[in-house]
């Protein structure tokens, strides 16, 4: 008679041995991912605030952070294509994420901004850091619970902001920040903006609002030419132009997702599916868990 306490072993989680469903294409990329998350942190380390290549040290940092996002974005859409899910797949992408997004960004924020404007209170920086990245844990934690359960498995949205998109706002508006400082224009209160922020990609991290997750852009839009004329030839400018162009683009994409889940619901049904997804009915459903777990 099997005993209360033991229980068969779950398919989803393991091959018919008993061995972990283990696929090595997508955790190569959340590998990936972690990878740029440590080399953010190591060169975040060793950025010397005295030193002047100080900015271009930071700049790095953001850019690994930045390319970690890719990676993230990346791991998941490999696994759906290649029916590589596995629950393995989204522990490991939640523990790359909790570094490259989580502590990476926080303490690079408390590097370059908080421990200067905390000066005489330096225990408020370390607060406001350490509130992201517990925020982020939670906001990783209660995803993993929600796709665990039934219906988890391939929702249209995210219930409170990514982690990744949160880390990309952080990077990008501190590489504005740079940017602007380099043109010698005064920084003044634009230091205390990024703390702020922070705190509200903090709160909204564990927030409910709905995102949408983009897993099922309805690539079937009207006037399919011209629309893809115009993303090429945007995607090209950056490319060429992405010295003078990132600094002050990045942070209006970011921000630009960031307001979308608060005037989403005021947006007609029928431009939701155009922006979102394919040509389902639009019907509220738990946030989606991707087969790797990516941009949580």
């Amino acid at each position: 008679m099997m005993s209360s306490t033991s229980q068969p072993p779950n398919p989803t989680e393991s091959s018919g041995d008993g061995r972990l469903k283990i696929y090595l294409l997508p955790n190569l990329f959340t590998a990936g991912n972690l990878f740029c998350g440590f080399l953010a942190l190591t060169r975040i380390v060793e950025a010397d605030t005295t030193s002047p290549d100080f900015p271009i040290v930071i700049k790095e940092a953001l850019f690994y952070i930045l390319l970690a996002c890719i990676f993230d974005l990346l791991d998941g859409r490999v696994a759906r294509m290649g029916g590589y899910e596995s629950p393995f797949g989204r522990e490991f992408d939640s523990l790359a994420d909790i570094v490259s997004f989580g502590v990476a960004p926080a303490f690079l924020v408390h590097r370059v901004v908080l421990k200067d404007v905390f000066v005489r209170h330096p225990e408020i920086g370390w607060f406001i850091a350490s509130l992201y990245v517990i925020c982020g844990a939670f906001r990783l934690a209660r995803f993993n619970c929600l796709a665990a359960g039934p219906g988890g498995g391939g929702g249209k949205y995210f219930l409170g902001c990514p982690i990744p998109m949160a880390a990309g706002t952080v990077a990008s508006l501190t590489l504005f920040m740079l940017w602007w400082d380099e043109r010698e224009f005064r920084v003044g209160l634009l230091r205390f903006v990024l703390p702020v922020i922070l705190v509200f990609l903090s709160a909204m991290m564990v927030s409910e609002v709905k995102y949408p997750t983009f897993k099922k852009v309805n690539w079937r839009m009207q006037h399919p030419f011209f629309k893809t004329l115009i993303i090429v030839v945007l995607v090209g400018l950056v490319v060429i132009l992405r010295e003078k162009i990132l600094p002050w683009l990045s942070p209006l994409i970011f921000a630009a997702y960031l307001l979308y889940g608060f005037v989403r619901p005021f947006v007609s049904r029928r431009l939701q599916r155009e922006l979102e997804v394919d040509d389902e009915p639009d019907e509220d459903e738990l946030p989606s868990a991707g087969p790797s777990g990516s941009s949580q």
